[in-house]
């Protein structure tokens, strides 16, 4: 092994973040080295396929009501502080001290990447964890760099990770033993008191979403892929709402599937890999998915094993949120530069709990946009800390959690691009069919891939559309292969009139939460808001 990039002499390469340390840091492993390490840690074990399967203890989610930035002069007049918690200076000062303290005698292992794939904006970052398979996640996720260029890799962003840490909220500003503080200034964050691995994933893109709008880029939380004429799609939502399942799409080339930029030259990865939901995964369902799991490298995350060490993803018993972290070349139609060119389509992926919305409708610019800043969709079991069940939410841009800057900052940016470049719009529900959670279905996945291809190839182009009584989108009357009673949400309840109090509920909600937004946007953009009209019998 090169000796510039293993084991390193103590705080080595780390004065950047003023971490000091008389353990040994092993820089930059590799995934066989981290593999072994992490077993032999006993921080994971094998899989019988060859994964490495890590549990994550009481956080098996993001823990966002943890999350804080800190408020300086820089910051004050750029973040949006109604969605972020600020941290004092002085209370980030003392919570950096404290954490350097607690990490000045362990064993850290630190990986050089990068967030983003065009060279023009990307972030290189720098990931001190004390964990081998947070180290071997993280080297999964963003990207590797070429291991000659690690002896002069410079970092612009610092994120230090120590589960074991217990923060004092007395002491230093935060709500509890669990933090994630992110000082925007510095670039340095600082993670303690969870071992869930997606926090150092989604500070690295907050820090993008901060660094990029200057820019002229758009950050999105979305998936991207394009299809056999180069036309890129990207698949904005939360968690759960399909992002990566509908992106992994075997007819078409996946760009990613979490976090893209949207720039001069089109759309970029921010990342190197994918966070992949397991949860009843299947391989008939999704087969490229499927074949990570059992792929050495990838990291599953809280999956049930049975005796035999075989992932059982139908149990839920840890969390209904369990992972596979697996670097994108392990896809097998995946795109090796990470960069796509202008969208043709862009599709809002809701997984709406109330049953009310259809499985597809298409857009116009103002509705777009005005999606675009509700952000409608619902929780989905385990995606965040209390979660059990899925529960209706309004996240603005489809990531409000990541969203430092003004929802307006984003949604003129998406605007301008939709204008400049002719994309079509679409929204497509996830969710439930028949009835609302708990009393409907999911909606049948075979149907909604078959309204996206028909959306991405144009073959809706030429189909009739009606005009939905509730949002006023236009929604088609009939697709091929897909049952036509379930394009009319309305038709599949056995209550009508339970449909339309659920559907009168919906769009009020909609209206009292864009209330917030109407100074912002102008006259076109409000009048694309829903309004209720019950439909005749």
């Amino acid at each position: 092994m090169n000796e510039d990039l293993g084991v390193h002499n103590p705080s080595a390469g780390l004065d950047l973040c003023g971490l000091k340390t008389t353990g040994q840091v092993r820089f930059n492993f590799n995934e066989a080295e981290l593999i072994e390490l992490a077993v032999a840690r006993g921080e994971a074990v094998l899989t019988a396929h060859g994964a490495l399967r890590a549990l994550t203890g009481q956080h098996t989610g993001r823990s966002a009501k943890d999350k804080f930035v800190v408020r300086d002069t820089q910051t004050e007049d750029r973040i949006w502080w109604d969605n972020n918690k600020p941290m004092t200076p002085e209370a980030f000062e003392t919570l950096h001290a404290d954490m350097m303290a607690h990490a000045a005698d362990r064993d850290l292992f630190v990986q050089d990447l990068v967030g983003g794939a065009d060279k023009a904006n990307a972030l290189p970052s720098r990931i001190v964890t004390e964990y081998a398979w947070h180290a071997l996640f993280i080297r999964n996720l963003l990207i590797r760099p070429d291991r000659a260029t690690l002896a002069e890799f410079m970092p612009q962003l610092t994120i230090v990770n120590l589960p074991s840490f217990r923060a004092d909220p007395a002491r230093h500003g935060c709500r509890s033993e669990t933090v994630i503080a992110v000082d925007l200034t510095r670039g340095l964050v600082l993670i303690g008191g969870t071992s869930y691995a997606g926090e150092m994933k989604k500070s690295v893109f907050t820090a993008l979403n901060y660094l990029l709008p200057p820019k002229g880029v758009m950050p999105m939380h979305c998936s991207a892929n394009s299809g056999p004429d180069g036309g890129t799609a990207v698949f904005f939502g939360l968690s759960g709402t399909g992002k990566t399942t509908l992106s992994a799409d075997p007819s078409r080339t996946l760009i990613g599937d979490d976090e893209h930029g949207w720039g001069a030259d089109g759309v970029f990865n921010f990342e190197g890999g994918c966070y992949a939901k397991t949860i009843r995964l299947s391989r008939e369902a999704e087969p490229e998915i499927f074949g990570t799991t059992e792929r050495f490298g990838t990291v599953l995350e809280n999956v049930v094993l049975d005796d035999n060490r075989i992932p059982d993803f139908d149990d839920g018993s840890l969390t209904e949120n369990t992972r596979c972290a697996y670097p994108l070349h392990f896809i097998p139609n995946a795109c090796a530069t990470g960069r796509a060119g202008h969208p043709h389509n862009i599709i809002m992926l809701t997984a709406d709990a109330f049953g009310v919305m259809p499985p597809l409708a298409r857009l116009t610019p103002e509705q777009a946009m005005y999606h675009f800043l509700s952000g409608y969709t619902a929780k989905v079991a385990g995606t965040e800390k209390g979660v059990t069940e899925p529960e209706a939410t309004f996240s603005t841009c489809f990531g409000a959690p990541f969203m430092p800057r003004h929802p307006s900052v984003y949604g003129d940016l998406l605007r301008s691009q939709i204008n400049d470049h002719k994309v079509n719009c679409w929204l497509v529900n996830t969710g439930w069919t028949g009835g609302a959670y708990g009393e409907g279905r999911r909606m049948p996945i075979k149907a909604t891939r078959a309204l996206l291809t028909a959306a991405l190839n144009g073959s809706l182009d030429d189909v009739e559309f009606r005009i939905d009584p509730n949002f006023g989108f236009a929604v088609p009357v009939a697709v091929d292969s897909v049952d036509p009673a379930i394009l009319d949400p309305r038709s599949t309840w056995n209550d009508k009139t339970a449909y339309d109090a659920a559907a009168s509920r919906l769009v009020g909600m909609f209206i009292d939460n864009f209330e917030k937004f109407e100074a912002h946007v102008d006259g076109s953009v409000r009048d694309a808001a829903p309004g209720f009209k019950a439909a005749a019998e």
